[in-house]
Formats: structure tokens, sequence, C-alpha cells
């Protein structure tokens, strides 16, 4: 079984993927299930295994190791990683993983706040007298 690397991020999540070619389809992450690991929450679950409804034709098992963010911000770093494995196998999958718009990284972070505001924007009631 080949092993391919890669590391996908999201937010301030961080998830570093190993793909198996040839196995039984089984996710793992953080050593769970992911089942286990993001619970009940389909769309979370939809969101980690869209990569694969690509590369129906093969089988892949997948270790993946989340640090950082919330549950929403790892699956988006764990389809990021996942996507990024994939498309190391070859043009067509790069190809294919580059349509679907998984290869590219969400730049979006968390604004910062700033001094004088209770928020990044909103800002205190204005009181004219």
């Amino acid at each position: 079984m080949e092993k391919i690397r890669a590391t996908g991020r999201r937010k301030t999540s961080s998830a570093q993927v190993i793909l198996f070619q040839g196995g039984k389809g089984e996710i793992k992450v953080n050593e769970k299930t992911i089942d286990q690991y993001f619970g009940n929450n389909p769309r979370l679950k939809y969101v980690v295994t869209s990569p694969f409804d690509y590369v129906k034709d093969q089988k892949f098992d997948c270790e993946s190791f989340v640090k950082g963010g919330g549950p929403s911000s790892q699956a988006g770093a764990l389809r990021h990683g996942i996507a990024r494995a994939i498309a190391k196998l070859g043009e067509s999958f790069h190809l294919s993983m580059k349509r679907a718009g998984f290869l590219t990284r969400d730049p979006r972070m968390v604004e910062r706040k700033k001094p004088g505001r209770p928020k990044a924007r909103k800002r205190f009631q204005f009181s004219k007298r």
C-alpha cells in the first residue's frame, strides 16, 4: 500500500493527512472514527468525505491528525488535506480536485479586535449628550 501525505488548513485548524491506496474506505481522525469524532453532524461528515466522491473507482484508508479551531474549521482542513493528497496521485486526479474547488485554501480568518471597540467592527453606543 502506497502512503500519500498532505497538509490541509482552514482558519486556525491544520490537518496532517495520510492516505493509503487500496484500503477499505475507513477514515480516522485523531485515532477515532469519523463518526466518533464529528458525532451526529452529517454536514461535517459530508464535508470531509466529499473529495472521495470524485475518485469512486478507487478506495482509500485515511489517517489524520487535526489541531486548532472548531469542528467546522477542522472538517474544512481535513477536506483540503485529503484533496491535496488525492491530487498528488496524478494529473487527472489533480484536475478533478481543482474543478471541484477543493485545492483552494479558504483564506478567510477572524478579523482582529481593534482598540477602543468591543469587537472588530462593533462600536459602543453613541451618545450625543
